[in-house]
């Protein structure tokens, strides 16, 4: 069973304007995809006075195909990897009419519904970017904004840092040698099968884009290789006639019983070996799940040709580890992102190697007023996550949440922070990873005993 309990109803729209309390912290929230909507809309039904600023002119972020902000990821052919009843927000199911594993543009119509039915878009400020944030001699926050109107800076109680962690590609560092002469682009840019059509195509990684390109190729392009680096347990998005992740862990569940889960989900469908792939040297739930319903037909019929790592360029080749060539004159490098906050001073806040221990992956207990909102990678969807996360904030800014003290603060933060890296093998993917529903539980129960405090 999973902790997180979905109602089969909608909450009730809002009606009527809900009044805004002035003698609350007065917040500013960067970004409007689906973490900082969830954090606007907490705000709003709290009364709290803030202002929400999105660099594009439309909500929903990622997941917006060629968003006006120019940071989406989002590609014709995308759809969830988390059925939608685990990625829905609690008080709001997605329509009984999507299917498990919604498109793209479905889930942006879920967001854009959110909003209007929570009533609060008149809150959030579209084409306006913030260029930077730094605290004031008083402890408050200056936002510095720059929009059509110009340049502002605004002074805040709170700042909830929303702008994700899948816009910032990472390329690779040092670069390979040698000299490739073909066209190289991130899987950050890709859009559609077009961009592979006729051609010789490498896909480096095997992440969830790096697959659903990978396949996207086998139709398309003339050839099409994926090079593996280091191979992964592929799970499919179904199983026994449903989606996968209804078979979920209760909250209080310990990461080896998650991770048993894991392993026998990825044993059940169907091991990679067979098509020339690596065996993962990890065990299933010691890495962040990948899945994919066709990439095992695609394989089989010798569609995708399996290859190790790149050992080099040679002009129109790329030679691999194990010494076998590819012809190509299109890479698509599916190799992840960097998490980076271009507003904050990196002497105030950064994620070398996209490490930034936070407690409950929101707070930063040397910073206080400045928190972070779906900068997690879980098990499952982040939107519920975020929800949790807005929720709580706002009963911290409300007063109805008093947190521990900062000795506890640290000591689970830490305690937190060194279970993850143990749980999981050491890579940039890794440093936010979180159980789905441990997370929601534990930050339950963390909110009821904030709440006695406060009392």
């Amino acid at each position: 069973m999973s902790y997180l309990v979905k109602s089969d109803h909608r909450a009730p729209a809002v009606t009527v304007p809900v009044p805004v309390d002035p003698t609350l912290p007065r917040t500013c929230v960067i970004g409007a995809g689906s973490s900082g909507i969830a954090a606007a809309k907490a705000l709003y039904l709290a009364g709290i006075p803030f202002d929400c600023f999105e660099q594009g002119s439309v909500i929903g972020g990622n997941w917006v195909y060629d968003n006006p902000n120019g940071q989406s990821a989002c590609y014709e052919s995308l759809e969830i990897n988390t059925s939608c009843g685990r990625m829905a927000y609690s008080d709001f199911p997605m329509p009984d009419e999507y299917p498990p594993y919604a498109r793209h543009d479905q889930v942006r119509a879920y967001f854009e519904a959110y909003v209007d039915h929570f009533a609060f878009r008149h809150t959030i400020t579209f084409g306006t970017t913030v260029e930077h944030v730094a605290r004031t001699e008083d402890g408050r926050w200056a936002v510095r904004t720059s929009g059509p109107d110009g340049e502002h800076t605004h002074t805040y109680d709170a700042v909830i840092v929303a702008n994700g962690h899948h816009w910032d590609p990472r390329w690779p560092d040092p670069a390979y040698p040698g000299t490739f002469a073909g066209e190289q682009i991130h899987a950050h840019d890709y859009r559609n099968a077009e961009q592979l059509a006729g051609r010789d195509v490498v896909v480096v990684g095997m992440g969830n884009s790096g697959l659903d390109i990978a396949v996207e190729a086998s139709k398309v392009a003339r050839s099409a290789t994926m090079s593996v680096r280091r191979s992964h347990w592929v799970l499919r998005k179904f199983l026994y006639g449903g989606a996968a992740d209804r078979f979920s862990m209760p909250g209080w569940a310990p990461g080896w019983m998650v991770s048993a889960g894991l392993r026998s989900a990825a044993l059940s469908s169907g091991d990679l070996t067979r098509y020339g792939l690596p065996r993962p040297t990890h065990r299933p739930g010691q890495a962040h799940p990948v899945q994919s319903e066709q990439i095992r037909a695609r394989l089989q019929a010798g569609a995708i040709t399996p290859r190790p790592g790149i050992d080099r360029f040679d002009d129109d080749t790329v030679v691999f580890t194990d010494g076998s060539r590819s012809k190509a004159d299109l890479i698509v490098w599916a190799t992840g992102y960097d998490v980076t906050f271009p507003f904050l001073d990196p002497d105030l806040v950064a994620a070398p190697d996209n490490d930034l221990p936070l407690w409950k992956r929101a707070v930063h207990p040397d910073l206080p007023g400045l928190y972070f909102v779906g900068l997690l990678q879980p098990l499952g969807a982040v939107m519920p996550l975020a929800e949790a996360q807005s929720a709580w904030i706002a009963d911290t800014l409300t007063g109805r949440y008093l947190p521990p003290g900062a000795d506890e603060i640290r000591s689970q933060m830490t305690a937190d922070h060194e279970r993850t890296k143990r749980r999981f093998y050491a890579s940039p993917r890794h440093t936010m990873e979180v159980d789905f529903d441990h997370y929601l539980w534990d930050l339950a129960r963390e909110r009821r005993r904030g709440g006695r405090r406060a009392r």
